[in-house]
């Protein structure tokens, strides 16, 4: 990487290795005068991705560790780091199913929405912009949100709430079931964020049925794979906590009887845009029309799904998308990546003035809906 040496062909023989080689070939043809595919001339999205699945071959073409997670050790210590404003987090879930036949419409709306923003804010513990240094959650997000809202750049939630409620009242289908999709970013406290988020839109009815979509290999050093998946609902189960472990015990039920499903698919692992899923994975894509609400949490799920370019910053978030509209979707992330769309005229040039590096530290962050077009 540090001597710009081109990139080479994947050669263990996994059931990707030929979609990767092909789009090896497909960067081949953006060059001029038989130039090679190399780390400093080809697109970061592709070669990022390139790397961590170059870690995995590694692994591959040496059996006795081949289904070793290099990362794991990393996501675990970032999971117990968080404990405290996790075991805050399942006290606060445990409140609201109490109370929640209490509660009136605005009730709802007012949960659905803190719990919204908890999930958005639980995109800051990112090992991959880390460096792996702990940016463990330590205290509780619960408290903190009124004081974090000025940074949301764009606010969305009203969206969410009038999709999934109109769902709920039947004035949009037939259908009674309402299915939520969360396209999965970091393992540790973002995890148990959304588990609380899909927890709660179960319980306040706006969904019915909630897929989660994960890595089949180790990514981007925190992101969530099956065994992150179930270890974290374990943890939860045997943790010496009441509400933890009550928690634990509801998400698991939830997986036996289906109100909760999980997912996963080579594609999420690919470098492809999102824009081209429907040629390259259209299972994925004909599954993900299934949904009444899709949220893509994390920044490498933005850049896929804009493309990881240079947009200006008024650019509509559905222009961006261009022709990826499985369902009404939305982004959900905290900015650490050189891309962002949506804005207000002039809040991204000021925001470069006053805070160079306001679209990289995390500082921001936006819940960004998309409707079907």
């Amino acid at each position: 990487m540090q001597t710009d040496k081109p990139i080479l062909p994947i050669t263990d023989n996994q059931p990707d290795t030929t979609i990767w080689n092909q789009y090896l070939k497909y960067q081949e043809t953006l060059l001029c005068n038989g130039e090679q595919p190399s780390w400093f001339k080809s697109p970061w999205l592709y070669v990022e991705c390139y790397l961590y699945r170059r870690i995995q071959e590694g692994l591959m073409l040496s059996p006795p560790i081949c289904m070793y997670d290099v990362f794991k050790e990393a996501k675990d210590e970032s999971f117990f780091q968080s404990q405290p404003a996790m075991l805050a987090l399942c006290t606060h879930l445990h409140e609201l199913k109490r109370n929640i036949d209490t509660m009136n419409k605005d009730q709802y709306q007012k949960e659905f929405f803190r719990l919204l923003q908890v999930s958005l804010w639980g995109n800051k513990c990112d090992l991959s912009i880390s460096g792996g240094v702990d940016n463990s959650q330590k205290s509780s997000l619960l408290s903190a949100l009124e004081s974090l809202k000025p940074f949301i750049l764009v606010d969305n939630m009203e969206s969410l709430w009038n999709t999934l409620s109109k769902s709920r009242d039947g004035s949009t289908k037939k259908d009674p079931s309402i299915r939520v999709d969360i396209v999965l970013d970091n393992a540790g406290f973002e995890l148990v964020t959304d588990f609380v988020l899909a927890d709660t839109m179960l319980s306040l009815k706006l969904a019915t049925e909630v897929h989660f979509h994960a890595k089949c290999i180790p990514w981007f050093v925190s992101d969530t794979t099956k065994h992150d998946f179930n270890w974290t609902i374990q943890q939860c189960l045997a943790a010496n906590h009441k509400w933890m472990s009550k928690c634990g015990q509801m998400w698991k039920e939830n997986l036996q009887k289906g109100r909760w499903v999980y997912h996963e698919h080579l594609f999420w692992t690919l470098p492809h845009e999102y824009c081209s899923m429907a040629d390259a994975a259209p299972d994925l894509y004909t599954e993900l029309q299934k949904s009444d609400l899709v949220l893509f949490k994390g920044d490498l799920n933005y850049r896929k799904l804009t493309g990881d370019r240079k947009w200006a910053f008024t650019v509509p978030f559905s222009q961006a998308l261009t022709t990826f509209h499985p369902a009404p979707l939305c982004s959900i992330r905290t900015l650490k990546a050189d891309v962002q769309v949506g804005l207000q005229p002039n809040i991204g040039e000021q925001l470069t003035v006053s805070e160079p590096d306001w679209m990289t530290s995390g500082k921001y962050g936006v819940i960004q809906f998309s409707p079907m077009v």
